[in-house]
């Protein structure tokens, strides 16, 4: 969720993952529940575990100065995303050139989240913003003020979380990338209308990126990768 740029990417450095663009229809596909020992062919890179996924998603979503990352945002179809949780407000951390790590309180790894509102009130107050959507904010979108989740974590074990507020904006913005729902969804047509130009400028470089991708991984199995 949210951030102002994407990642520096290269076939040969996995450091960080290509972010997938508004108009990927990875998108907008329904994400399938994952078990700790699943290895995935990450797109562009090759064979990755669960545990390197997610640490790689952490690397990208901090690369990218976001406060959330959802697995299909980098050509993944599982029920996993990343997200912290910082010092300060997380607003404010965006945009800026301050390292993010020094204000990290929490970060989390959610492995087939499920969440359950806690307060169905609906809180409209924040921005959102996100990482597949560059340059995009609106305020208004509709979120419940206090949510549960319930995820496994990389140990294997179950977890429990309640949240509220901002970080319950996070949790519910990320879980919406599992269900191929974009925050712009959740706003009245028009404001996508406003932004027509731009989403089409992100479909023509999403369009790019996945033949990109699609080049990379030509090369990588030709060269006698996996």
């Amino acid at each position: 969720m949210t951030g102002q740029t994407t990642p520096t990417w290269t076939p040969a450095e996995a450091r960080v993952y290509p972010l997938r663009l508004y108009g990927d229809p990875i998108l907008r596909r329904k994400a399938k529940p994952l078990t700790l020992t699943d290895t995935f062919n990450v797109p562009g890179v090759g064979p990755q575990s669960v545990r390197q996924v997610a640490q790689t998603m952490l690397e990208t979503m901090f690369e990218a100065r976001g406060v959330g990352l959802a697995a299909p945002q980098v050509g993944l179809p599982v029920r996993l995303f990343v997200a912290v949780e910082y010092e300060d407000d997380e607003e404010e951390n965006e945009g800026h050139d301050s390292p993010l790590r020094s204000r990290v309180l929490r970060d989390f790894v959610m492995i087939n989240p499920v969440v359950s509102v806690l307060n169905k009130k609906k809180d409209r107050s924040y921005q959102e913003g996100c990482l597949s959507i560059p340059g995009i904010y609106e305020e208004g979108v509709p979120r419940a003020r206090a949510v549960s989740v319930k995820y496994t974590d990389l140990d294997g074990h179950q977890q429990v979380l309640e949240a509220e507020d901002y970080l319950a904006r996070v949790f519910q913005h990320e879980l919406d990338h599992l269900d191929g729902v974009l925050f712009l969804d959740r706003l009245p047509p028009e404001v996508t209308d406003d932004y027509r130009k731009e989403l089409l400028a992100l479909q023509q470089k999403s369009r790019t990126l996945i033949g990109d991708l699609a080049q990379a991984d030509r090369l990588r199995r030709e060269r006698g990768g996996a």
